[in-house]
């Protein structure tokens, strides 16, 4: 059998962000080929089999993009490869990441209480799939559009923290100057303030609005993150530009809930805060 690994190379693009040659993704695309030559495929048979373009194939396998858990699961049945890909599939998920949010992506999906301070845009948890969209097409250096649909794809996977069987206690502090930022334009902003508010009536959600008139602010030094796992852990993620820090030290964690307590009193309450977005609206 030809190996039309050559003939379908694609021109290189942006990487998943383990390091070339090296990481799940890479071993993961190894793998496949492995189980795709062993089953006397070309790209193309298999391709057709799976539901994708030789030329996604290619990608896969070269370690060039992440595949999606359906891609995994469809593969390893036409395969017959028992299992062994799709025990990769929560590896290979993790990889869709940034390597500097994998660790709190890990630690997010399993929190049972989770409190976020943001600065600049909407959180993730709470974007919008235009929103997200706009967030990333505006990023510096450019991403590739492959790279774009892949971290939107996650970002929206993430949401289902909102769905999980026991539901963890989930709290948000937003800076008014994020929700008067029309990032996406008009129309796409006005979605995310309509989803805010429909998240923000969950029973295990608060969403607390920091005015910009307060002229008191215990969380100047900027945005971050609480969480604590189902085993009682407690860990505070900080995030700036690519860098990122996980601090577990119980003084560091301490310091930043006391901030967090405090900017919640400080800010609008939960209630006070969905008619301030509601008056946005105009629905008041």
């Amino acid at each position: 059998m030809r190996d039309d690994d050559e003939a379908e190379r694609e021109p290189v693009g942006q990487r998943p962000e383990d390091e070339p040659g090296q990481g799940v993704v890479t071993a993961f695309g190894r793998q496949l080929k492995l189980l795709r030559i062993r089953a006397g495929l070309e790209r193309s048979e298999f391709g057709k089999l799976v539901g994708y373009a030789a030329q996604s194939v290619a990608s896969f396998e070269q370690g060039r993009r992440i595949p999606p858990p359906r891609f995994i699961d469809k593969a390893d049945d036409v395969l017959d490869a028992g299992g062994v890909l799709k025990a990769l599939k929560e590896e290979v998920a993790r990889a869709q990441y940034p390597a500097f949010f994998r660790d709190a992506a890990r630690l997010e999906a399993e929190a049972v209480e989770l409190h976020v301070y943001d600065t600049h845009v909407i959180n993730g948890l709470l974007q919008t799939e235009e929103y997200a969209r706009a967030v990333f097409r505006m990023r510096r250096p450019l991403l590739d559009e492959d790279v774009i649909e892949q971290r939107l794809s996650a970002r929206l996977g993430r949401q289902e923290i909102f769905s999980r069987p026991r539901l963890p206690t989930l709290s948000f502090v937003i800076e008014e100057s994020v929700l008067t930022r029309p990032i996406g334009g008009r129309v796409v902003m006005r979605a995310q303030l309509e989803q805010i508010l429909l998240l923000g009536r969950r029973r295990n959600v608060e969403i607390q609005v920091m005015p910009n008139e307060r002229e008191e602010h215990s969380a100047l030094a900027g945005p971050f993150t609480l969480i604590e796992t189902h085993e009682g852990r407690r860990v505070a993620y900080v995030e700036v530009q690519k860098h990122s820090r996980l601090y577990i030290d119980r003084e560091t964690v301490r310091e930043m809930e006391a901030q967090y307590g405090i900017l919640r009193a400080q800010a609008l309450t939960p209630r006070e805060s969905l008619i301030f977005i509601e008056k946005m609206l105009g629905e008041r």
